[in-house]
Order: C-alpha cells, then structure tokens, then sequence
C-alpha cells in the first residue's frame, strides 16, 4: 500500500511538472542581427560603429511586452576570416544589451556562428549546422528554452535566414527595411495570459 502511495506521489510531480513547462511555454520572436537590429555596413564587432536600424530597440520592447521571448541568431563570419575575435561579438552584445536595457528592452539570448567553410583561421574552417541557412542556433535555443514554437517566428533580411526559419520549423518574414517596430507588430500575435489567441 505504501509503495502504492509513493507511485501515485510520483506521477502527480510528473505530471505537475508537464503541465508548469506547458504554461511557461511561450511563442519567441528569432531576430537576424546584422540588416534587422542594425544596420549592416560589414563586419561590425565595434559599438561606436553600430548604428541601430529605425525602431530596433523599441521592437525588441514589444516583443518583450508581448510576452515573448525574444532572441538573436548571427552568423559571425568575420571570426572564421581573422576579423574579429569571439570576445569582440560578446563584448559588442554586451554593449548593446545594455544600451536597450535603458529603454527597459532585453534579448533573452544571443546566439552567433562564428565558422564558415572557407574562414582563414583553421579552428573556424568548417560547415556547421549553426550557420544560417542551417537551422543549429534556432533548435539549440528551442531545447534550452520552454518555447512554442508553433506560435514563434523569426524576422531576416536574406533568404538564409528564412531557409533555417523553414528547416527549424518556424515561420520567417523577410525585413527588407522601414521601420522595425512597425514591421515586427504586424506579425505579433494578440495574447491572452499565457496562451495566443487562436487565429
């Protein structure tokens, strides 16, 4: 009888368990950097170069507002080709964490590859999964974090990026410039609580 109840005990955790992560789960907007967030004038890894595209961080901020997580996918090839160092793509995400955290904005992730097939650097020479049009950044960040990807999208400027939205199974929208903010509520779903909305 004892050992009956401890059973019992433990499919209740279990299940407590399935459905917390279920109400957790939220829908994430997946941001390209360099032609999305800023503007891409090449190989940017310096902040007193980057120059934030119309409505960037104010975007950022309705995603947060909205209930979304809200990440960034980058290829980095500039470390593979001798440009930059891996510290410099942190310290400049660093920077600009901080610089929307002024506007109560926050990214809940930044991912970046820094490899390409024909880098200068060896370590770096190497087809990988995580560069865009693969889809290794977007499924490492749906297995670290509770998110609905049915319901989640990402916004690029290229067609890599929308290839590894397909091959991630999310949705991808083409920004080809304008206004950030305006472009990316356009695509956010209205949501009640925790759940969105059925369409």
């Amino acid at each position: 009888m004892l050992s009956r109840y401890f059973i019992d005990i433990a499919q209740d955790l279990a299940r407590a368990e399935v459905e917390l992560s279920e109400k957790l789960r939220r829908p994430a907007v997946f941001f390209d950097r360099d032609g999305v967030l800023n503007h891409d004038s090449g190989y940017i890894f310096e902040a007193s170069k980057l120059k934030w595209i119309d409505g960037a961080r104010e975007a950022v901020k309705a995603v947060n507002d909205a209930g979304y997580f809200a990440f960034v996918v980058s290829n980095q090839s500039g470390v593979a080709r001798g440009f930059y160092q891996e510290s410099d793509v942190h310290a400049l995400h660093r920077w600009m964490a901080d610089d929307m955290a002024g506007m109560g904005a926050h990214i809940d992730a930044f991912e970046y590859c820094p490899d390409h097939p024909e880098g200068a650097l060896e370590r770096y020479r190497r087809v990988s999964d995580r560069r865009k049009p693969g889809p290794g950044m977007i499924t490492d960040l749906l297995g670290r974090f509770p998110v609905d990807a049915d319901h989640s999208i990402l916004i690029g400027d290229k067609g890599d990026d929308l290839e590894a939205a397909r091959a991630a199974g999310l949705q991808g929208y083409l920004f080809s410039g304008g206004n950030l903010e305006a472009f990316v509520k356009q695509h956010l779903e209205p949501r009640s609580g925790n759940a969105p909305k059925p369409g």
